[in-house]
């Protein structure tokens, strides 16, 4: 296959008759899961509790790779890593990850996978967690002192992508408002109380629109319909999921399915979701156009609690030490 951003090379298809033929920019979907652990995928984890289809057949039909590792053990830094090719900690992150109200980690004016493929002619769009800071419209020096009717810079679409549907940071840190581009879909009229336990959010100001337990569901759908209108062109689709990162809230069809605990559940659902961009790839008869990447920004969070998990037969880190935030291989 052709690099991308350059010009395709000819290819001798038939050697009898020379006729060549040129190979078409390939689709591109990147599919980042968070906080999710080797072990959580069934075909990388024979021991595993339960299957994760949909990922299996990726596996099936493509490559794995298995000693491939994130350059951070938290979300902020190794997303800074996926997006510029550079290493984080050439950024001026030093340690720790951002906030939902942090200033922009990406610097202004450099080049991003986003704005690379977009000179090449690709539709760029992104839906789910950024993580990687923005400029709010600030009435105050306080972090939450935010003017929420007023763009925000420096975000998605200045950073090469065409369209962004998601949320400022992890699903479990405020605000929790959608930002459709470069704007929110509806201000934040109340301030919600911390979550506990598995589905731990911190408090904070929250909009009509928003509902923690909607928020995976709501982005597969964009996904699925960016996917639909640009079916004709060449596209690079950034999918970064907030799970099964906290607050752990797997749909009722999900609860209990894993024989674990919500988080084993809430590993199924991030696999279903897998399988429905995969369906719509199919539908709109592109799968074979398409590179589909799946990975995680780090290991499984002890939030899922791994002690629990192992009494259950399942081991988010396989046969890995560690987990997310330690220097291990888990």
């Amino acid at each position: 296959m052709n690099g991308i951003g350059q010009e395709p090379p000819q290819h001798n298809a038939n050697l009898n008759t020379g006729r060549d033929i040129t190979m078409p920019q390939p689709n591109i979907l990147f599919i980042l899961a968070d906080d999710m652990g080797y072990g959580d995928v069934s075909c990388l984890n024979e021991q595993a509790a339960f299957h994760t289809p949909h990922l299996d057949r990726m596996a099936a039909e493509g490559m794995r790779c298995t000693d491939a590792h994130a350059t951070s053990a938290v979300c902020s830094p190794s997303r800074y890593g996926i997006l510029t090719g550079r290493y984080n900690w050439r950024s001026s992150l030093k340690w720790g990850v951002l906030w939902g109200y942090s200033a922009p980690l990406i610097e202004e004016g450099r080049m991003t996978t986003a704005t690379f493929l977009r000179d090449q002619g690709y539709a760029t769009g992104c839906f789910g967690k950024w993580h990687l800071g923005w400029q709010w419209a600030r009435t105050g020096e306080a972090p939450e002192d935010v003017d929420f009717s007023k763009p925000i810079t420096r975000g998605p679409c200045d950073c090469g992508f065409d369209e962004y549907f998601g949320i400022s940071a992890s699903l479990d840190m405020p605000p929790y408002v959608y930002i459709e581009n470069d704007r929110v879909t509806a201000l934040p009229d109340r301030v919600c109380e911390q979550g506990e336990g598995k589905t731990f959010y911190r408090g904070g100001p929250i909009a009509p629109d928003f509902a923690h337990a909607d928020v995976l569901p709501a982005l597969a759908d964009r996904a699925v319909r960016f996917i639909e209108a640009h079916a004709e062109e060449p596209f690079f689709l950034y999918f970064p999921l907030p799970a099964p990162h906290t607050p752990i809230l797997p749909s009722p069809e999900f609860q209990g399915k894993s024989g674990t605990n919500a988080y084993g559940d809430f590993c199924l659902m991030v696999d279903d979701v897998v399988g429905r961009v995969l369906a719509a790839l199919e539908r709109a008869g592109i799968a074979d156009d398409t590179i589909v990447i799946f990975t995680a920004d780090n290991g499984c969070s002890p939030m899922a609690d791994l002690r629990g998990l192992e009494r259950l037969g399942h081991r988010p880190s396989h046969v890995f030490r560690g987990h997310k935030a330690d220097i291990y291989d888990g």
